[in-house]
Formats: C-alpha cells, structure tokens, sequence
C-alpha cells in the first residue's frame, strides 16, 4: 500500500468525524490563497526587477567581455602580423643591402685589379723607356770610347794624326761595322783563330 492510503486510512478510522483532515478549512484556503497571491504580486514588483537588473547587468558584463577579449585578440592578431610583415621587410631589407655590399666589394676588387694593371702597365712602359734611353746612352758613349779608342790605334798603325773629322766619323763607323759584323759572325760561324787560319 502506498503512505496516502495508509494515512487516509488512519484518519477515517481514528475517528468518526465528518472532517476531512486533508481537506483544510475554507477560510484557511482564502486566508491562504490571498497570502500567495500577495506574495506573488510582490515578487513580480520587487524582486523581479532587481532579478532582471542583476542578469541584464552580469549579460553586459559578460558579453562587454567577450567583446573587449575578442577585440583584444583582434588587435594583437593585427599586430602580429604587422610585426611579421615589418620582420619580412625587414629581412628583405638586410638581404639586398647584403647583395649591394657584395656587389660594391666585388665592383672596388675590380676597380682595383684594374688600376693596378694600368699602373704596372705604366710602370713597365716606364721602365722600358727608361731601359732604351739609357741603353741608347750607353751605347752612344761605347761609340765615343769605340771610336776614340779605334782613332788612337788608327793613328799608332798608320803613324800620322787622324784630324778630319769627316774621316774620323768614317773610320768610327766603319770599325763600329766590322765590330758588329764579327759579332754577328761569331755567334754563326767560329771566327778565324789568327793569321795561319
């Protein structure tokens, strides 16, 4: 049996009354009634506006949160990537001045090299023409030597002073020829030992 039955059971048997323990009083049912309605009336005048107010107001909270959170999280997402796109330039940046830096080293070697050619090529043209005009020097010098010296000996073999100097010249020239001859027929030819051959 369940507990309603059994308490409905004990009343009708406790006593004979025509009262109903269940069922109350019906002044106790206005009373009551009246009571709840009141109480009703009054938790939708007082109680229910502050409700609403306090869950309009954490709802904002809430959600003016989540707003600023995400618009928060937007801004550092944008700088972030701004930050990314400065490090790219950045790096592009560096990288071409690198390259220019190369390219400026490898164009100054080059400008180098080259103008230490053109001034070796100076050097050596220089030193060239400085080696034919003291080459020239020297010889013009041997030939005054050479040619004083085959005067001296002309004049001891022939006996008598050699002073035209037209003749002087041309027995200068003609000793300087026959020097140049021998010289040249030397380096061919064994040149003759004396006399008897």
């Amino acid at each position: 049996m369940s507990a309603t039955a059994s308490i409905l059971l004990a009343a009708s048997e406790s006593g004979g009354h025509d009262e109903n323990v269940l069922i109350p009083p019906l002044s106790e049912l206005i009373i009551g009634t009246v009571a709840f309605g009141l109480l009703v009336a009054f938790f939708f005048w007082k109680v229910r506006p502050q409700i609403s107010r306090v869950y309009a107001e954490r709802t904002d909270r809430i959600e003016g949160g989540l707003a600023r959170a995400e618009a928060a999280q937007n801004e550092a997402q944008a700088l972030l990537e701004q930050y990314r796109a400065q490090l790219a330039d950045a790096r592009a940046e560096a990288g071409r001045i690198r390259e220019e830096a190369h390219s400026e080293g490898r164009q100054i070697v080059e400008e180098l090299r080259a103008t230490a050619a053109r001034e070796v090529a100076e050097l050596k043209d220089r030193a060239d023409a400085q080696l034919a005009a003291d080459r020239a020097q020297i010889v013009a010098q041997i030939r005054r030597e050479v040619g004083d010296l085959a005067i001296d000996l002309a004049s001891k073999i022939v006996g008598y002073q050699v002073e035209s100097s037209a003749t002087q010249s041309r027995l200068v020239e003609d000793f300087i020829a026959a020097l140049d001859n021998s010289a040249e027929g030397a380096g061919s030819a064994p040149a003759p030992v004396g006399p008897g051959g």
